[in-house]
Order: structure tokens, then C-alpha cells, then sequence
């Protein structure tokens, strides 16, 4: 799985990407055939406290599963995006064993 962070207009630390790769590596364990995950990183510009954006984009054979959150911190958001892609994983594979 190719595995690509992008963090827009600020520098995510070395921790923050860490933990994200770790988060994202497991859900190559619920499905092997992951070609490519993408994460955007964001800082909303709202004075809102749950201002941390994250979307995530994962491309699978034959389809593309994306999920966005915005939260408090960021590793609250990629968790959140995780566990929405882990359910659209769940749901692809069920799909593709009823064909």
C-alpha cells in the first residue's frame, strides 16, 4: 500500500504522521488489496474549536472509499476517519461476496 500524507499550509510533526500511518496500516489488515491511501491534513479557518480537517482517501480495485471529519485535535479526526473507512471497507467486501 502506498501510503501518501499531505499536510496543507502548515508542517504536521513527526508524531502527528506517526500516529496517522499507524492508524492507516491497520486498516490494510481488514482488507490486503489497499493500492493507495491519501490523507489531507487542514486547519479550518473558523474560530470554531474543532477546527482540525481530515480526509482520507483510499483506492481499492474498482472503486475509491473517502472519509472526512473535523474534530478537536487531528488524531481525534483521523480516528474518526479510520473507523468511517474501516465500515465502508466492511460494507465494500460485503457487496463484492453477494456478486
Amino acid at each position: 500500500m502506498d501510503l501518501k500524507i499531505h499536510s496543507i499550509k502548515f508542517d504536521a510533526d513527526q508524531k502527528l504522521i506517526q500516529f496517522i500511518e499507524s492508524k492507516v496500516t491497520k486498516l490494510e489488515k481488514l482488507f490486503e488489496n489497499i493500492i493507495e491511501t491519501e490523507v489531507f491534513l487542514r486547519l479550518d479557518k473558523n474560530q470554531n474549536t474543532e477546527n482540525k480537517l481530515v480526509e482520507m482517501k483510499i483506492s481499492i480495485p474498482g472503486n475509491e472509499l473517502f472519509a472526512k471529519k473535523q474534530c478537536k485535535t487531528f488524531e481525534e479526526a483521523a480516528d474518526q476517519s479510520v473507523e468511517a473507512l474501516r465500515r465502508q471497507i466492511k460494507k465494500h467486501k460485503e457487496k463484492v461476496r453477494g456478486n
